[in-house]
């Protein structure tokens, strides 16, 4: 069974979880599967593209699948990891992609949903970076891409206190577009779609490169890069890092023990 659906009407192309029984749970077979969809679709003419999950979820995506990270003293999030391959593939995408947002977002799939160029959300959703909950360093990357969306103060909020962010929140933190009942939700979406689809294709695809090398991470030199990584490592390679991917997959509240 696919566990990404992909469609093409017209010129739009719209990319679906299929894997509702594990929450959309991003694993490295379904992040293919996303990655050749969105290349398939793009080969066969699609000029915006839709991310979604099937109607009426409740969980939009649980995000990275835990049971892949890699073991203590190994980067969770080194620049080859499928889920950092995916997030520059959704950025680096040549045609413009929407988040069709409905349910809750967890984590990896919140920064895969931010990675798009506009999110359309439904009145309920959430949205949550809880890699501190589980004693995982995120990446500076992740962190810059963040901050660039929603400001550094309250990038910090949602990444210190890893809690459910309202969708309502979101959209005045600027990084939703437009927040809709349910069911108004695919008309929404796909009305913008239209209207991003009836423009000049090649100006819409200069647009989105431009926007991409304009918001792309800020430029750090070589000693502060190796101070981040050696920050990061201490984390990866400690107790509670073990601790959190255990306890993950044990079900049951993690003990930290800061060290």
């Amino acid at each position: 069974m696919a566990l990404i659906e992909r469609t093409l009407s017209g010129s739009i192309g719209v990319m679906q979880f299929n894997r509702a029984d594990k929450k959309n749970c991003l694993n490295r077979e379904m992040m293919q599967e996303l990655m050749d969809a969105l290349d398939g679709l793009v080969s066969d003419g699609a000029n915006v593209l839709v991310l979604r999950a099937a109607p009426g979820a409740k969980v939009w995506s649980a995000g990275h699948d835990i049971n892949e990270l890699p073991e203590p003293r190994r980067d969770p999030l080194a620049y080859f990891d499928s889920l950092e391959t995916l997030l520059r593939k959704i950025q680096d995408c040549p045609v413009p992609v929407i988040a069709m947002v409905e349910g809750s977002v967890w984590g990896g799939a919140c920064d895969l949903c931010f990675s798009s160029d506009i999110v359309i959300a439904a009145e309920g959703s959430t949205f949550a970076m809880t890699p501190a909950k589980i004693g995982i360093p995120y990446n500076a990357s992740g962190l810059i891409h963040f901050t660039n969306i929603i400001g550094v103060n309250k990038a910090k909020e949602m990444f210190f206190t890893a809690e459910p962010v309202p969708v309502g929140d979101a959209w005045n933190n600027g990084f939703v577009n437009h927040v809709v009942p349910p069911y108004q939700l695919e008309e929404c979406t796909m009305k913008i779609a239209g209207a991003i689809a009836a423009n000049a294709p090649l100006a819409v695809r200069a647009l989105k490169a431009e926007f991409r090398l304009l918001t792309r991470g800020h430029h750090i030199d070589a000693e502060t890069a190796e101070q981040i990584q050696a920050i990061r490592r201490r984390v990866y390679d400690s107790e509670d890092y073990a601790e959190g991917i255990r306890a993950f997959k044990e079900k049951r509240p993690p003990r930290f023990k800061g060290r």
